[in-house]
Order: structure tokens, then C-alpha cells, then sequence
């Protein structure tokens, strides 16, 4: 496939309970299951993206508790290089508590850890390979300043970033300019153009798209969940990619999926809108099973998928 993709950010355990629905606030409900997996968003990117095939290298830190060296130990078992995942000692590992209800929708409490203490100067120890890497990842539960940093290095290095605005926070224009694919859902989407709590509706998809390049990404990947995607590409391209149906028991991490494969279509030299097609079937895929790393697919799995949707009924 080429060069390296280079994921810089998070990994964190998830405490995942499911239930018919979730709390509201000051509400205990009765929950059915319970079970731990790998996640991060970081983490998640970087297993998705292996194990699509892809040479993945983790740029992160974890706790030096009994945590942290689960989560090394996770990535390396996905083939994930871990050799810059670094451990900040006195701290715990991140953690996410997710609940998941009946429809498979969730909501997720992160507590950062040893995520917070991720830095531009483990960045700089790493410069060689975010420098050569084919394309970097990065997502927000890290410090902005670490998030910045990349940005610039990326710039400096003329490398690809893929930036996951999540959670949801106010980008500057200099690291937006930096961004050659920026993949936020509505709720960032919401967040970055200033609109707050306006829902982005068929209708204002592409305006909001639109703003997102003005203000200086290159390419916006707008992830609309069961609607799919909306791409505005620098090529002028503007497209709405409906997603794939399928029968949703777990969406933790889909978005995660979508950013994965949408790097290894890229690096296997696919045009933007084929790229797009591509990650969504690979987080229609990760949607039919529980969990986040658990849940990422294969190489042959989207294809098969991809095959069915191409079969006529």
C-alpha cells in the first residue's frame, strides 16, 4: 500500500453498558450487559486502518497502570506499531464510559488520562515519521496545542492530514488552512461553523460544507450518520453518498470506521468520492457487531458488502 499512515492521538479502555434506553439526567435505569473494550478515538482509527491492510504506526500515551499496558498490548495484537505509544507515569490510562440503548445510539463520558499529557515535544521526537508518513490522522482528545503542533508539522512536510473535529471544539483558521480532510459530523459541523444547536438538514448540508472550506480546509467529508455522507471536495466535487443499510446493534466507533477507511482508500490511490463509498461500507460493517477496535472489519468484509450492494435485488 506505500507509505505508512500515522495516527497521532487518543487510546482509552471503554466501559460499555447496555440497556433498553439511556438516562436521563437524575435517572437509574436497569441495564442488561456489560463489557470492556479497546477504544480511543485514536485507537480505534489505527486498528480500523490495519486492518484493512495497511502499514499504521500509533503516535500516544497511556497510563502506567494495568490499563495502559492492555491498551499497548491491544494495538500491537491489531499489528499496529506501538513503538512511539509512551507511557506518563503517575497517571492513569483514559477511560470512556459509553452507554449504548436499544437502537444501537449511545452516550459517551471520556476521562482523558494519560491522553491530556500527549505533547508537541513527543511529536517532535517522532518528527521522521509523521515527515514520511503517506497520511496522518488526528482526532481532538488530545491537547489542542499537540493538535496544532501536527497541523504544522504536516504543513511544513506537505503531508495529508485527516482531521476528526471531535469532540467538538472551535478550530482556528491557521490549522484548518493545514487540513487536507476535514471529517466532522453534525454536531461539529454545528460547532466549527458557529451555527450551535442548528441541525444540519438536507437542505443546509451544503452551506455548511461550503463554510468549512472557506474557512480553509481543503476537503470536507460531512458525516450525516444513517444519511450518509456529504463530500466538498477542492476539485469542485459536491456530493451527497447515501449510507449502506444494514441492521445497526453497536455505533460506537463508526465514525471511526469511516475515518480508517477512508485513509486506506486514499493510500491505495482511490478518487475522493470512490474513497467515500469505500469508508462507509467499512463502518457499515463495524456497526453490525459490539464494541469499537472489536467492531472494525477486514478488507474482505467490505467487499462483500460492497458486492451485495451492487447485486440487484
Amino acid at each position: 500500500m506505500g507509505r505508512t499512515i500515522v495516527v497521532v492521538g487518543s487510546v482509552n479502555l471503554d466501559l460499555v453498558c447496555t440497556a433498553s434506553r439511556i438516562p436521563a439526567p437524575g435517572e437509574t435505569v436497569w441495564g442488561t450487559h456489560f463489557q470492556t473494550f479497546h477504544g480511543g478515538k485514536g485507537g480505534n482509527q489505527a486498528v480500523a486502518a490495519s486492518r484493512l491492510g495497511n502499514d499504521v504506526s500509533m503516535i500516544a500515551k497511556v497510563g502506567d497502570d494495568d490499563f495502559g499496558a492492555t491498551l499497548r498490548e491491544g494495538l500491537r495484537a491489531a499489528s499496529v506499531n506501538i513503538d512511539d505509544v509512551t507511557t506518563a507515569p503517575g497517571l492513569a490510562s483514559g477511560v470512556a464510559l459509553i452507554s449504548v440503548d436499544a437502537q444501537a445510539q449511545n452516550s459517551i463520558l471520556v476521562i482523558p488520562g494519560a491522553n491530556g499529557e500527549l505533547r508537541p515535544s513527543d511529536l517532535e521526537r517522532c518528527l521522521p515519521r509523521l515527515q514520511s508518513a503517506g497520511i496522518l490522522l488526528a482526532q481532538l482528545e488530545i491537547p489542542m496545542e499537540t493538535v496544532e503542533a501536527l497541523c504544522t508539522i504536516a504543513c511544513r512536510a506537505h503531508v495529508p492530514l485527516m482531521l476528526d473535529p471531535a469532540p467538538a471544539r472551535a478550530l482556528s483558521r491557521e490549522a484548518l488552512r493545514c487540513v487536507t480532510y476535514l471529517t466532522p459530523n453534525e454536531t461539529e459541523t454545528a460547532t466549527l461553523t458557529g451555527c450551535g444547536d442548528s441541525e444540519v438538514t438536507p437542505s443546509s448540508v451544503q452551506e455548511a460544507a461550503e463554510m468549512l472550506l472557506e474557512k480553509g480546509a481543503r476537503n470536507v467529508i460531512l458525516k450525516l450518520g444513517a444519511r450518509g455522507v456529504f463530500v466538498a471536495g477542492a476539485d469542485g466535487l459536491r456530493k451527497a453518498v447515501p449510507a449502506v443499510r444494514v441492521r445497526a446493534v453497536d455505533t460506537t466507533a463508526a465514525g471511526d470506521a469511516l475515518n480508517g477507511g477512508l485513509a486506506s482508500a486514499l493510500m491505495a490511490g482511490m478518487g475522493l468520492e470512490e474513497a467515500v463509498r469505500f469508508a462507509i461500507a467499512v463502518a457499515a460493517v463495524s456497526v453490525t457487531r459490539a464494541g469499537a477496535q472489536t467492531s472494525m472489519p477486514n478488507a474482505e468484509e467490505v467487499a462483500a458488502l460492497l458486492r451485495e450492494q451492487e447485486t440487484p435485488a
